[in-house]
């Protein structure tokens, strides 16, 4: 049997109290494409991050080409040809794209000065494999670009180092449809090339197309790995979890004869969005559905005034209200959950405590002095009604994994007993078990009155969660779905009808 291009074999590692990897050994074969999937904290991120030489592991050994090697940094495993493409962002925002794709090697050449010129010019050759809908210019600022766009230039970064293996850790979890099958031609490009690529991702009908292997991680430790073709979807759900799932999707609310709890009426955002109106029922999950860049995501902001509207009124519960800023927003009960939770939604150096408290602060204080007893009495009560893997609210939130820290950022909203809660992407980058617990956390603060407003790109959780569905397509609302009309095919010809 042929050399693994890379293999692990008996790694372990714990950070503080937990144990994120027991004994696992895995092969990695040139020209397959490896799926490594479990739930958040299972251990996937970690085992990559080893083999990224992001961190070190404690025991066990890790081999290229048979060879044991140790790899003391990323920049380790990027001479010795690891490519990784994170699940976060890791871009510097300040710099141009094509600096961040090829700073790798700007300190490299031996020249004095970049050649800038030379570096746009092949970013631009890598980018043209996107066929971007809104095309990235080598040049800008990667502050600009949108989360979509960062993502494209974070995979492209990884494919401009000559790597033997990639890894690709939830690589789609910002992109659009159209970035995600120009992702998936580069994949199969990579294969015949004879390159190694490990894939994450909690999206299994993704793990279905282009995987050869699968591997399945829980709680650290290796379950089982098989041809992708040997295992249907239940099982490999079933592996991941360890129990059975049933009820991924709560039943939806009866009737829609609620009270209007608010209502949007002409919102415009000049060059954004214009004369959006709809209305949010007491007690209902209202979703928006459309492509990235419709403008669903800058109607939530600006209802909740991180931007500053241009026209249009809010009410809530019929009366006008003036949101300026965030915090009047949070004062009127209207709170935004953001797309992004590593960047605008969590402080990750900061403890699990001190996040969920961050917007209620008045209840854990006295004299503007926090009341730590307070602050970490409210903390425990969130970590265990939302089932917060996590050794002590204490802990910083960077300890904790994708999915434990969306729960965070969720039971940071929930402090302030919301009326109304805008959620952008909620369940991205978390697995199918996390998924299920924010479906069911939905449903329940909507059968205690709370409006809900979920946006999503993943038309299967629209059509499962929501009571009704407002469709937009580039800055326009096209119409809103109800009842039996709620179908994958009908919000895809209502913003395709939009365009004629």
């Amino acid at each position: 049997m042929e050399t693994p291009i890379l293999e692990v074999r008996n790694i372990s590692k714990r950070f503080g109290a937990t144990q994120a990897l027991t004994g696992v050994s895995l092969a990695f074969h040139a020209g397959t494409v490896h799926a490594v999937v479990g739930e958040n904290g299972a251990g996937k991120s970690t085992l990559m991050n080893l083999v990224g030489g992001v961190h070190q592991a404690d025991s066990g050994e890790i081999l290229l080409d048979g060879r044991r090697v140790t790899l003391q940094s990323p920049n380790d495993a990027l001479r010795m040809g690891v490519g990784f493409v994170h699940q976060e962002i890791t871009l510097c925002q300040h710099m141009s794209v094509a600096e961040n794709v090829f700073m790798h090697s700007l300190n490299d050449s031996g020249r004095p000065l970049v050649r800038f010129s030379e570096i746009q010019a092949r970013t631009r050759k890598l980018l043209t494999d996107f066929d971007a809908h809104s095309p990235i210019d080598p040049r800008q600022l990667v502050e600009a670009l949108s989360v979509s766009q960062q993502q494209v230039v974070e995979i492209v970064k990884a494919l401009s180092v000559n790597c033997r293996v990639i890894i690709f850790d939830e690589p789609t979890a910002a992109l659009t449809e159209s970035e995600t099958e120009a992702l998936f031609r580069i994949i199969t490009r990579l294969k015949e090339k004879g390159i190694a690529v490990i894939y994450i991702s909690h999206r299994l009908a993704e793990i279905y197309r282009i995987a050869d292997t699968v591997t399945v991680l829980r709680d650290g430790t290796l379950i089982d790995t098989k041809p992708v073709g040997s295992m249907d979807q239940l099982s490999l759900v079933h592996s991941m979890v360890g129990r059975e799932l049933k009820d991924i999707y709560p039943p939806k609310a009866r009737g829609n004869g609620s009270e209007v709890l608010m209502d949007v009426r002409g919102l415009s955002l000049a060059g954004e969005f214009e004369e959006v109106s709809f209305s949010l029922r007491q007690g209902e999950i209202l979703g928006f559905a459309g492509l990235v860049g419709s403008g669903r995501t800058e109607v939530a902001r600006t209802i909740c005034g991180l931007y500053r509207k241009t026209g249009g009124e809010v009410l809530l519960n019929g009366e006008r209200i003036s949101i300026r800023s965030y915090k009047d927003a949070i004062r009127q009960g209207i709170v935004y959950l953001t797309e992004d939770r590593a960047k605008d939604g969590l402080f990750l150096d900061m403890s699990v405590a001190a996040n969920i408290s961050v917007i209620s602060l008045d209840d854990v204080a006295r004299l503007k002095l926090i009341q730590k007893r307070k602050e970490l009495g409210l903390a425990q009560k969130f970590v265990s009604d939302m089932q917060i893997k996590v050794a002590s609210p204490l802990a910083r939130l960077r300890s904790l994994s994708g999915g434990n820290q969306q729960k965070v950022l969720v039971s940071k909203l929930l402090t302030i007993s919301p009326k109304v809660v805008l959620m952008d992407e909620p369940t991205r980058g978390i697995d199918v078990g996390a998924k299920t617990q924010i479906y069911h956390l939905l449903r329940r603060l909507a059968s205690e009155g709370v409006g809900v407003l979920m946006i999503s790109s993943e038309l299967p959780e629209i059509v499962g969660v929501c009571d009704r569905v407002a469709v937009m397509y580039e800055g326009r609302m096209c119409g809103i779905l109800e009842g039996n009309h709620i179908n994958e095919k009908s919000i895809i010809q209502m913003a395709c009808l939009s365009t004629s």
